[in-house]
């Protein structure tokens, strides 16, 4: 931290000069910055973190020698580690980075907004090494006073050491706006097929994955969920009550304030029922809701 005035020490990490002069230009012009130091590589990064405190690292990921996987690792072993930015061209990094627990993953071109969300979001970030500085957040279009921004004033999700996951749970990687997100399969209430992607959807809200339903479905039928419909896998755990009428099948999914009625294909109605009644053995005794109990 600064001396003067409380403000943050930032370590700009680059191989690439323009790079590290655009992201210093930026970073003087934020009012939380004090002092900008640079390295062109991850052993000069850490020659700097050895001799003084650093608030904050910027660093990009594809480097030659010790990329900024290797230096956000190294960095995590510190005794009073920094928070750690990827400022990167690259997205295909976004799951490892969450793995080691990087605030932020900002993509380049940076613009001055998108930085400035990421570093608030670094000060916010369950580090001890990160002063907490008490200039107010820039307001966030259509967004809540408390959630940290992404570009385009989009909240994104937290992700301090591992909050809400579970073991042998899968972290999705997924992007709206160039905002890159991370969604818990464990989250995920049902899913739903649109054209060459799955919409997923969770208690938070439904985010969009490259993907394919007949993939998540053999990917995700271990961890409990069940072909419903062509178009929709639903979580066992997060159904409610399955209904019959005439014929027409229908299931409640609910959890933490969702609630929705999702349809069950004739064909795919003795399954879901299995599976149901699994789940509900499992649980409890007696049936799931929505099924008849044994007859005595």
């Amino acid at each position: 931290m600064d001396a003067a005035g409380g403000r943050l020490r930032v370590l700009v990490v680059d191989d690439e000069a323009p790079a590290r002069e655009e992201l210093g230009f930026l970073l003087s012009r934020d009012e939380l910055v004090g002092e900008v130091l640079v390295a062109a590589g991850a052993q000069e990064a850490l020659r700097h973190l050895g001799a003084g405190d650093v608030d904050v690292v910027l660093s990009d990921v594809h480097m030659p020698g010790l990329d900024g996987l290797d230096l956000a690792r190294a960095v995590s072993r510190l005794a009073f580690p920094p928070a750690v930015v990827f400022v990167t061209a690259h997205e295909e990094h976004a799951v490892e980075a969450f793995e080691l627990q990087v605030v932020d993953y900002v993509l380049k071109p940076v613009r001055a907004a998108r930085l400035a969300a990421a570093l608030r979001r670094a000060t916010a970030a369950p580090h001890p090494s990160v002063p907490h500085p008490t200039v107010p957040r820039p307001a966030v279009p259509g967004g809540s006073a408390g959630a940290a921004p992404g570009p385009g004033g989009a909240p994104q999700l937290g992700r301090s050491a591992g909050a809400g996951r579970r073991a042998g749970d899968e972290t999705l990687s997924v992007e709206l706006g160039g905002v890159t997100r991370f969604v818990q399969r464990s989250s995920v209430l049902w899913a739903e097929a649109q054209g060459d992607y799955v919409r997923l959807h969770t208690a938070d809200g439904s985010h969009l994955l490259r993907s394919t339903l007949s993939q998540l479905e053999e990917r995700w039928a271990p961890a409990g969920f069940v072909r419903t419909h062509r178009s929709l896998l639903v979580a066992v755990g997060a159904v409610t009550e399955l209904r019959s009428d005439d014929g027409h099948h229908t299931l409640v999914v609910a959890a933490g304030g969702v609630r929705r009625e999702l349809p069950v294909a004739r064909r795919h109605a003795r399954e879901v029922r299995e599976r149901l009644v699994e789940a509900a053995v499992g649980r409890a005794p007696g049936p799931p809701p929505g099924l008849p109990g044994p007859r005595p």
